[in-house]
């Protein structure tokens, strides 16, 4: 089973989306397999997850998302986030993360992100929150790309 048809990982993207932003991520109307399946084939915004590691590693891009940066699901869950945008602008994103850290959560962001094949181009209204469990565990970052 991939990550992206867990239950598990599922209630921590959505549970901890709500608990921090009080919106929901998926149509309420839905079940959790339909939800499922939705963001990760249908949603129509990129989602993108990222690990606790030193160097955090995708774990998780919807196939939005995984359409925009150019990668498979193999491919983008073997990538250090910190690759998804150049150089030039990785301090800055690292600096952002920082505060999402601090805060929970940070609505508008703004960036250049960089494709596999290179090609550069902008992202905005971006939240990015916590992956918090229900336990209070952090177990990573998230970004929900418009």
């Amino acid at each position: 089973m991939y990550l992206y048809e867990s239950d598990d990982f599922f209630d921590l993207l959505t549970g901890s989306y709500r608990r921090i932003t009080g919106k929901d991520l998926v149509p309420p109307e839905l079940t959790r397999q339909e939800g499922i399946r939705w963001l990760y084939e249908d949603a129509p915004f990129g989602l993108l997850a990222h690990d606790t590691a030193p160097d955090p590693v995708f774990v998780y891009g919807n196939r939005n998302a995984q359409r925009r940066f150019e990668y498979s699901w193999d491919e983008l869950t073997a990538l250090p986030s910190r690759l998804s945008a150049e150089a030039p602008e990785r301090a800055a994103r690292e600096n952002f993360l920082r505060q999402v850290a601090e805060k929970g959560y940070v609505d508008n962001y703004e960036g250049i992100r960089i494709s596999k094949s290179g090609k550069r181009f902008p992202i905005a209204n971006v939240t990015v929150w916590q992956l918090i469990d229900a336990d209070g565990v952090i177990r990573g970052q998230a970004a929900r790309l418009p």
